[in-house]
């Protein structure tokens, strides 16, 4: 009997050849977040006041995300849910889901973990979520590994150019 697919979940493992802080900062400086991931991101602290670019993000903030090739009117809104300034963030994901960031060694090799847990498992979540997330994650972990690695940056800048995987 095959198992049933956990449409509520997935994750993704990529090697990463850079230090463990270079990836963990990666997620939390909000000066090199911008340099793989995210056009633009407004931070605000717990008490609802927007942090400077230079501020780590931190547990407990808020975030506002937008993405090279979309409009301004596509964001993203959510909590930083960890920030343990070594190996684990976490965020919420908007109706996605959370997702969770793990970084650790194995075999040698520095690994970073992506889990997305507690997405909707209809099927227009299954669809837009499970799968369309899981398709821009590997991307978005692919230009990381670049960028980190002194690779180009490989995402997509122009928003006329639409339903492209690299934004």
């Amino acid at each position: 009997m095959a198992a049933t697919y956990d449409w509520s979940k997935f994750t993704l493992r990529m090697d990463i050849q850079a230090s463990k802080e270079a990836i963990y900062d990666a997620w939390v400086s909000q000066e090199i977040i911008d340099l793989w991931f995210l056009k633009k991101l407004e931070i605000m602290n717990d008490k609802g006041v927007q942090k400077d670019c230079f501020d780590k993000i931190e547990k407990g903030d808020s975030y506002k995300w937008w993405w090279y090739g979309h409009s301004d009117e596509v964001t993203e809104t959510g909590i930083i849910l960890d920030a343990n300034g070594l190996d684990t963030f976490a965020f919420t994901f908007g109706k996605a889901g959370d997702c969770y960031i793990s970084i650790y060694e194995e075999l040698g090799e520095n690994i970073i973990e992506l889990r997305q847990i507690n997405i909707p498992t209809d099927e227009r979540s299954q669809h837009e979520f499970h799968l369309g997330c899981k398709v821009a994650w590997a991307f978005f972990l692919t230009n990381l590994k670049s960028i980190l690695e002194g690779g180009n940056d490989l995402r997509n800048k122009n928003e006329n150019l639409r339903k492209m995987i690299n934004s």
